[in-house]
């Protein structure tokens, strides 16, 4: 396919190819469009808006004189959420001539009619024999030559094609319309944890991928960088974000690391330059998250921002944003491609966003920063075996989005009751400082381990004005031994349960209801001995497979967790499946509690208010237009508490219009603020939160907002729903 023509996103100008294409589209698609031709910027045909990632619109029927005259235009009961309030919809749903793509729940991919919600197929991949169905899925990928027109989404590990006519899979990509990300990887990583939940990006004939994978104590899979061949689904090219011997930054690691550490991966998204080739990819952490003493060294290319040739798969450039990771502080969004002027020059940059509310500016072309960096010392660790890195870099415009530390004079104030109550635990903690390296007595993360930024990403528009949705909740972590004796890998169901289940359920197998990680307390009521095994061996949800574990050491798990005799034989460390890598459960001497919200006794965040944040950010001079307070907790609002922000997940999207839209906010609203001044317009209550991106469309001349309402995370409701707004008739 030419390049040229591809659907490439959002121009605002148009072009000849693009015109022809979108035009042919509707011609192409009877059954499930009856549509005139779209303007040319009447679609959101890519996750996020465009290949920018700039969830920008170029629509502006939507203004705010008449915001407030939005409806609910129509609403979309997908099915499949769970009654216990365990799953989400984090889909930013694609809209192509008159037609909607998203996903449900429990992972079912359905097309609509984008002016009425009325569905049109839906493809369940449950259906396929072999296929499972877990985690979450938060977008899709749109790819068309003539009139062949096709959608790309990811579910478990698999990555499934169809006719974006019919919903049926293409039978001519990989093996029947689907292929196994767990191929290609270099190492085996059968009965390891990987999902396809963002999705990858188009350029030409190939679609590049990443993926999430393990991050705790437990084994990982490597997170290579892939690029397929949209068309057979045969693998293109791979970059390998754990370099080989002979490949450079392998210098940078423990030698023969590359056959045991896994991790870096991208897990948000890409960033596309076209025009350049350029693929721009945001690299996680190496597992395991917290103790690094089986990957001493710099760690490239962990946590970066990486710069390849999507032709070749080639690095071009790279800048590291924190060296040897110990507080996953991977960038967890897809980096910005926008225009600024800087030093009086008109400069294409790329800026990442991070978790601890830094924005780095990069010269798109050359990786050289907008901004000077600084250098900051880093404390030493005292765990066994860890050896932090002196020093991190940090940017000195513009100013974080979200306070740094956490001190006394940030304790909550919203009662006398919970200022005393935190205070207590304060006082037991170790000060908080920045990069202060994981501990025993319990390390002040904050920004929290979901930011700062989360992964709902940034918005960016023309002028070059970044709009970022922050969280500021501290967290606490809490490091424990796995219960190693003698340098021996645990074996005891308790020992190995302590390594590889703590981390979410919680030493005390209470869970955590904010992670939606249910307790275990009392699960052999519910679930019977059999069951609780194939859930280890299989994964269910977000709850990843333990395959790697033998058949008894599962039993020992269980055993321990049941409180049965299948805990009492004493059984041997699993055998790590690379040769040359160490057993990993024998290694890591530690793990950690539990990812530990730190809350009030009334359930709020530990700190003073503001806890949620919108901000619009001049990158052009590094300075702020404005910052606001996003969510409220109503009950405090009655109080006459003014609006305090809450934690909040999923990104916003602005307009010609002059609009910013974003939901996010645990208070279940979607709202409307002033681009140029952040004052909110408009707001509506939806059925459950939407912890999703919008994206915004126009059919027959009629602009829409749509927002997925899945809720299901921080202990809120569960929902089904996709809700679209107009102005109304």
């Amino acid at each position: 396919m030419n390049e040229n023509v591809q659907p490439s996103g959002r121009n605002p100008r148009g072009s000849t190819g693009l015109r022809l294409l979108c035009t042919l589209s509707v011609l192409l698609l009877p059954a499930v469009s009856n549509f005139a031709a779209p303007a040319p910027d009447s679609n959101w045909p890519t996750y996020l808006g465009d290949k920018a990632s700039s969830h920008y619109s170029t629509l502006r029927q939507i203004t705010p004189r008449n915001v407030t005259k939005l409806e609910v235009a129509w609403t979309y009961r997908a099915g499949g959420s769970d009654t216990n309030n365990r799953t989400q919809i984090q889909c930013n749903p694609l809209i192509i001539d008159g037609v909607l793509y998203g996903t449900s729940p429990d992972l079912q991919l359905f097309a609509l009619e984008a002016a009425t919600g009325r569905e049109l197929w839906r493809f369940n991949p449950a259906s396929v024999k072999g296929i499972t169905k877990s985690g979450v899925n938060r977008g899709l990928v749109h790819w068309a030559d003539g009139t062949d027109h096709r959608i790309l989404y990811g579910n478990d590990h698999y990555l499934h094609e169809l006719d974006a006519r019919t919903g049926h899979r293409v039978e001519s990509f990989g093996n029947g319309g689907s292929i196994d990300l767990k191929a290609d990887l270099i190492r085996d990583v059968s009965g390891l944890d990987l999902h396809a939940n963002t999705p990858g990006v188009i350029f030409g004939d190939r679609l590049i991928v990443g993926m999430r994978v393990g991050e705790g104590p437990a084994p990982a899979a490597p997170g290579h960088i892939r690029a397929y061949d949209v068309r057979t689904g045969k693998l293109v090219w791979r970059f390998n974000t754990i370099p080989q011997p002979g490949e450079p930054g392998y210098e940078t690691w423990p030698p023969n690391a590359y056959q045991y550490i896994g991790g870096v991966n991208v897990w948000t998204g890409f960033a596309l330059d076209e025009k350049r080739g350029l693929v721009f990819c945001p690299t996680g952490s190496a597992a395991f998250d917290f103790w690094g003493g089986n990957r001493l060294g710099q760690n490239l290319y962990a946590n970066c921002l990486i710069a390849l040739d999507a032709r070749t798969g080639r690095r071009v450039w790279h800048q590291q944003l924190v060296r040897h990771d110990l507080w996953d502080r991977d960038p967890p969004t897809p980096p910005n491609l926008l225009t600024v002027t800087h030093k009086g020059r008109r400069i294409d940059a790329v800026a990442q966003a991070t978790k601890s509310g830094h924005v780095f500016v990069f010269n798109r072309e050359t990786g050289e920063p907008l901004f000077p960096l600084r250098e900051v010392a880093v404390p030493m660790s005292d765990l066994q075996g860890e050896s932090a890195w002196p020093s991190q870099r940090l940017p000195t415009r513009p100013a974080p989005f979200t306070r740094q530390l956490f001190t006394y004079d940030e304790i909550t104030d919203i009662s006398p009751e919970s200022h005393r109550q935190v205070l207590d635990r304060f006082v037991k903690l170790r000060p908080h400082a920045l990069f202060l390296p994981p501990s025993r007595e319990g390390t002040i993360i904050f920004p929290g381990f979901d930011g700062g930024a989360e992964w709902g990403g940034a918005a960016a528009d023309p002028d070059g004005i970044l709009y970022i949705n922050a969280n500021e909740m501290p967290w606490v972590l809490n490091m424990v031994e796995t219960g190693r004796t003698g340098g021996e890998p645990p074996s005891s169901g308790e020992a190995i349960f302590t390594q590889i289940c703590a981390a979410c359920h919680g030493i005390d197998h209470k869970g955590n209801a904010a992670q939606n990680v249910p307790s275990l307390v009392g699960i052999g009521l519910k679930l019977k001995e059999a069951d609780v095994l194939t859930l280890l061996k299989t994964g269910k949800g977000v709850m990843p497979s333990f395959d790697f574990l033998s058949e008894a050491q599962r039993r020992a798990v269980v055993g321990h967790v049941l409180g049965s005799a299948l805990a009492d034989p004493p059984v041997p460390a699993p055998g790590h499946r690379e040769s040359g890598g160490a057993d990993v459960l024998g290694t890591i001497p530690y793990t950690l509690t539990g990812y530990n919200r730190w809350l009030d006794t009334n359930g709020y965040p530990a700190i003073r208010p503001p806890w949620g944040t919108l901000n619009a950010i001049d990158l052009n001079t590094g300075e702020y237009r404005w910052k606001v307070p996003l969510g409220e907790w109503p009950e405090l609002t009655a109080k006459g508490v003014p609006p305090t922000g809450t934690e909040n997940y999923g990104g916003p999207v602005v307009t010609a219009g002059g609009v910013v839209f974003i939901a996010a906010s645990r208070d279940e609203h979607l709202r409307a603020f002033d681009r140029k001044t952040g004052r909110e317009l408009w707001k509506a209550k939806l059925p459950a939160a939407g912890y999703a991106t919008p994206a915004t469309y126009s059919v027959n001349g009629r602009q829409y907002v749509v927002i997925a309402c899945g809720g299901g995370k921080i202990g809120t409701k569960s929902g089904d729903a996709y809700v679209a707004f107009a102005l109304g008739k």
